[in-house]
């Protein structure tokens, strides 16, 4: 594994929970399943480490003494009162290594930078008519250096890397985004993952923004999910991520589950593209035919304040065309859990929740199970703390 150097000098099951080895010339995939057992295990002591991961005492006291050397480990408190030892909590360091995530949108561009928890400690954001390619690149080079000089001195040199979510194919449906296709060409033409790599010198990973805000519950999320999940995430287009067997499955192209080119019947019976009925492009569109500013949407997206019948429509429109969505999904998949996450208000996203859950109910699923459906924890920042997951996950989790 990459060593962090100093400025100066999961799973809560055991059947599933990937277990390490004590032969050779395995410290760094040790040294991953360690990190990945103490971030949705903080506090454990040794002893537990060694039971949980199947490794022997002799090799996580190495590992340990290594990660805590690399700083990316931190000593708690000894429990006293028992015979022998006293116990020592361990945990993650939230300051041992930081990363950088960007979100591309149709209507933002945004850029945070992470602790090692996943907790946000600074960030920059743009609001665009569409998304330039040439500005979204001047945006990386100039964010990244603002947030990296907001930092305190002893996590600049501990940045890990940059993770990238943005919609696969931006270039296609310009019409909906309200401009010529000619303005999108360089999306399909031009490497912005290469172009950002070459521009700051560190490593870029990129992945799709629905799968990333699904990569964001999976590595911050407040459970761990069960093994065949997915993720919807509703924003200018809806799309999505999914879980299969406990990994997240992105297909041939990494595009997978990304739900707005699937055709569905609206209320009305009518098959027409998912991006037309469970996307934020629609309210959009509703709002400002009916003389309503829309550009508060995107500016917050907590405090909207918008017409009640308005929003009431584009819900239970948004919430069928989700359950039609499952209902097909489910008879190939076999899913156990559905979440819906967007961004918008909480309890907007709740809203669409209990309607696309009251609907599905509804709906004939004989010879299939009904899956649970559930409201995503991450908001609104799922897909940018996604796309600063992916460096965190490529250098110190187990895949």
């Amino acid at each position: 594994m990459d060593r962090i150097q100093e400025p100066d000098r999961d799973e809560s099951d055991d059947a599933t929970f990937e277990r390490g080895t004590n032969q050779g010339g395995m410290r760094e995939r040790n040294e991953r399943v360690v990190l990945s057992l103490l971030r949705r295990n903080s506090d454990m002591a040794k002893a537990d480490i060694a039971r949980r991961t199947g490794l022997s005492a002799q090799t996580v006291a190495r590992l340990i003494g290594s990660l805590e050397a690399d700083g990316l480990i931190l000593r708690g408190t000894p429990s006293r009162g028992r015979i022998g030892q006293p116990s020592v909590p361990l945990s993650l360091n939230p300051s041992g290594v930081v990363f950088l995530g960007m979100k591309v949108g149709r209507r933002s561009v945004e850029m945070v930078v992470i602790d090692f928890l996943g907790q946000i400690i600074d960030r920059e954001k743009q609001i665009y008519d569409y998304p330039d390619f040439d500005k979204v690149l001047q945006f990386a080079k100039t964010s990244s250096k603002s947030l990296r000089a907001r930092l305190p001195a002893r996590l600049k040199p501990r940045i890990a890397g940059l993770g990238i979510a943005m919609p696969f194919f931006l270039w296609s449906w310009p019409e909906h985004i309200g401009v010529e296709a000619e303005r999108m060409a360089n999306w399909e033409y031009r490497d912005l993952e290469t172009e950002i790599a070459e521009a700051l010198g560190m490593p870029v990973f990129l992945q799709n923004d629905g799968t990333a805000a699904c990569s964001a519950e999976m590595v911050f999320g407040e459970n761990p999910l069960p093994a065949n999940t997915l993720c919807f995430f509703i924003a200018f287009f809806i799309g999505g991520g999914l879980v299969l067997r406990n990994t997240l499955y992105t297909g041939s192209t990494g595009n997978a589950a990304s739900f707005g080119p699937l055709n569905i019947p609206d209320r009305n019976g009518v098959s027409r593209p998912m991006i037309e009925l469970a996307s934020l492009a629609k309210l959009e569109e509703a709002l400002v035919q009916n003389g309503v500013d829309a550009q508060q949407m995107w500016v917050d997206p907590e405090n909207w304040d918008f017409p009640e019948d308005i929003v009431a429509e584009w819900t239970a429109q948004c919430a069928h065309a989700i359950a039609h969505a499952i209902q097909s999904t489910q008879a190939i998949v076999d899913l156990e859990l559905v979440m819906i996450d967007g961004w918008m208000p909480r309890a907007l996203c709740a809203e669409v929740t209990a309607q696309t859950r009251a609907h599905l109910a509804t709906l004939d699923m004989t010879g299939m199970d009904r899956p649970d459906i559930a409201t995503g924890t991450r908001g609104p920042d799922a897909r940018v703390l996604g796309a600063a997951s992916l460096p965190l996950s490529h250098r110190f989790l187990v895949q």
